[in-house]
């Protein structure tokens, strides 16, 4: 079996990219030929703002060299995991001019949301779902670059929903969980076209004692991702609840800033790996204070590798994915006194911690290991290949 992977890198690098290089690896030593085709955002020129209008609509340059790497490879399908906004969705036509199958990954919303996150300030919103026109982004800037880049996206998205791209020029999706499968079929995805496939972690963290007796927050430094919510919780919380947070990001400098200013906050920036796994295998609890509906950020499957609760925003795919009192604890999306009040009772319940970090790591082996996500994408990959017609059903699980 040979596949052309296909991804558009993000200019902050985030979970997305490393589940991007983490799947070319796991695939590859499964005896699969991978073939990579690869654009990175942070060659956007800024000056240039029509170029990027009319490349995310259509970009001539990818469609071709797509098609040329495919009549070289001859690959038995092509599984694009983000194709905004330098690639574009040139490469479904592209992938069926040559009469190859299209898989798309859906890690965010896209599709749905000029964002992606469906989030506007500071909240949940889904104004623009089930829009023909996503007016209400546009009216919002919620495209981070601008009012000018919101309405560039929105026309990127109208313009292929018009011409029915994403229902007739792909052949599946994937979801991680089933929020995320529910949230697009609600959307109006065909159920039949979205197949359940769970993220892996490729990493086992190992398991650690918890020993460094501190929170613990890995991840994309970013408005969606509630750093404000966990920097305000640990101005309440104080130093007597040290909390470290690992990363980069837009947010970068602020959260330096925060983090001198408010006792007990560690910022560490990005760390060699080995520093990572020893952060993970010493920490008490993870915290993921997220205000966008996450789909199954990978960081909850490398705490569970290291025995690592994670407390959690009840919110989107965490809900599912942190069983309350079993794997973590839930707290309000949002509230950071309902999060200081969550992190005060891991710090304080030593024996119940303990039951949880047992249970997290059977939660690892059992859901989130490579042999289980790595069997069934393979399984995917069989039965697109197989089934090539666009209207071929195809069981959802």
């Amino acid at each position: 079996m040979k596949v052309l992977i296909v991804h558009n890198y993000y200019s902050w690098r985030g979970g997305e990219d490393e589940c991007f290089d983490a799947e070319i690896e796991l695939l590859s030593s499964r005896g699969i030929q991978v073939v990579t085709y690869t654009q990175n955002s942070s060659r956007i020129d800024a000056s240039k703002p029509l170029n990027l209008a009319l490349r995310s609509i259509w970009s001539r340059e990818d469609y071709k060299a797509v098609r040329l790497l495919i009549k070289k490879e001859r690959p038995d399908l092509t599984h694009v995991e983000n194709c905004f906004p330098l690639i574009s969705p040139a490469v479904y036509y592209a992938s069926q001019a040559e009469g190859v199958p299209v898989l798309q990954s859906l890690h965010n919303y896209r599709l749905l949301c000029l964002n992606s996150q469906l989030v506007r300030n500071g909240a949940v919103c889904e104004d623009c779902v089930n829009k023909f026109l996503p007016w209400p982004g546009v009216l919002h800037s919620c495209y981070f670059r601008g009012r000018a880049a919101s309405a560039t996206l929105a026309s990127m998205l109208t313009v292929h929903r018009a011409i029915k791209t994403f229902t007739t020029k792909v052949n599946f999706y994937t979801a991680p969980t089933d929020f995320v499968r529910n949230k697009f079929i609600q959307s109006g995805f065909p159920e039949e076209k979205i197949l359940l496939r769970p993220i892996f972690v490729a990493n086992d963290m190992g398991v650690g004692q918890g020993s460094g007796d501190y929170a613990l927050f890995v991840g994309r430094l970013s408005p969606e991702k509630g750093l404000n919510v966990l920097l305000s919780a640990c101005e309440k919380l104080g130093p007597g609840f040290p909390v470290k947070i690992i990363g980069s990001g837009p947010m970068e400098d602020q959260v330096r800033d925060m983090a001198r200013r408010i006792k007990g906050v560690e910022f560490l920036g990005r760390v060699p790996s080995e520093q990572l796994r020893e952060s993970f295998r010493n920490a008490r609890a993870l915290i993921l204070p997220s205000i966008w509906y996450e789909g199954s950020p990978a960081v909850i499957g490398e705490a569970f590798s290291a025995g690592v609760p994670v407390i959690a925003s009840d919110l989107g795919g965490m809900s599912t994915l942190i069983d309350d009192g079993r794997t973590g604890l839930h707290f309000r999306p949002g509230d950071a006194d309902d999060l200081a009040m969550k992190v005060r009772w891991a710090f304080s319940h030593h024996e119940e911690i303990e039951r949880m970090r047992h249970s997290a790591r059977r939660e690892y082996e059992t859901k989130y290991a490579p042999e289980n996500s790595i069997q069934r994408q393979i399984e995917i990959y069989q039965m697109v290949i197989r089934q090539r017609s666009l209207l071929a059903p195809l069981s959802p699980a």
